[in-house]
């Protein structure tokens, strides 16, 4: 059996899976490892609650806290279906791109936690080196992304020009 696009459905599952199964082995929790590769799957990009829950049996609650993890660390966006209550959750073709555009944020503010932990321990002390070494590293993983990603916004409208 085929969906409508012609695609298996089994195969399209064991990718959901084995990806959301990459996803987990780098971090992420499970649930919404799966809910992230089921919303990249699908065509639209987007899903209701209830489409997640069937597509990877899962209860409502299993969506919820996925969605919640998902939408806090924008990796989707949720979006009202028009006419409805019903909300939809959503990936966008640059989310990885927000992702670690978000991360950079992150980034800035552990810099300014190491800074005065630094100060505070001495950066005599073996900590305060350790902390500053830590520093040092995200200030220099922080040039190099901005940079990175300035090449990304380039390569990427000549790629995908209509996107």
């Amino acid at each position: 059996m085929s969906d409508v696009a012609g695609r298996d459905p089994e195969a399209v599952s064991r990718f959901v899976e084995r990806f959301a199964a990459q996803l987990v082995e780098a971090g992420m929790a499970r649930m919404p490892a799966r809910v992230f590769a089921a919303l990249l799957a699908s065509d639209s990009g987007a899903l209701t609650s209830a489409e997640l829950g069937e597509r990877l049996q899962i209860s409502p609650a299993g969506v919820s806290g996925a969605v919640r993890y998902l939408s806090q660390v924008h990796m989707l966006s949720r979006e009202r279906e028009p006419g409805s209550r019903r909300e939809r959750y959503r990936v966008h073709s640059d989310q990885w791109y927000q992702a670690i555009t978000n991360r950079e944020a992150v980034i800035k503010r552990w810099e300014d936690a190491l800074r005065e932990g630094v100060a505070s321990l001495g950066a005599g002390t073996p900590a305060g080196r350790r902390l500053a070494e830590t520093l040092a590293f995200f200030e220099f993983i922080e040039k190099d992304l901005a940079e990175m990603m300035e090449r990304w916004q380039v390569r990427r409208a000549e790629l995908f020009p209509d996107g």
